[in-house]
């Protein structure tokens, strides 16, 4: 059962958990890439399931930039969270297209931790260019 929607949350259901999506996601072909530094989004339209969200999303931080697990997982934290707070770029642009939903992976490209105002500002930038290619 899916839980309520909230506006400005981040579910479960938002997640992408299923390594058959993340395998289609990058596999290539169909998914297209765009890059703010310190950020690149790889993303694909597929078809929508029954009950599911139209924008699902996923964050990379790869060990090679950060060995330690506390700077990767702070730097999912800001990602999440800008992404959290813009989300509505894209959930907007989607329901437009019906039966269709947008699959998105956020890939951390520096080895610097960054403020949370500017990885917000790239986050924006990344999502508005996606809107404009939708």
């Amino acid at each position: 059962m899916m839980a309520p929607f909230k506006p400005n949350g981040l579910s479960k259901e938002e997640r992408i958990c299923s390594r058959l999506l993340i395998e289609r996601l990058f596999k290539g072909g169909e998914s297209k890439s765009l890059s703010s530094f310190p950020l690149r989004v790889v993303y694909l339209i597929t078809d929508i399931h029954e009950h599911e969200p139209a924008v699902k999303m996923m964050v990379s931080v790869s060990k090679r930039h950060f060995k330690q697990a506390v700077k990767r997982n702070k730097v999912k934290r800001q990602i999440r969270e800008s992404y959290r707070l813009n989300k509505h770029l894209l959930v907007d642009a989607m329901s437009k297209l019906d039966g269709k939903q947008l699959d998105v992976s956020f890939i951390w490209l520096s080895d610097d931790i960054y403020l949370s105002q500017e990885v917000n500002l790239h986050m924006r930038n990344l999502l508005e260019r996606i809107k404009e290619k939708l």
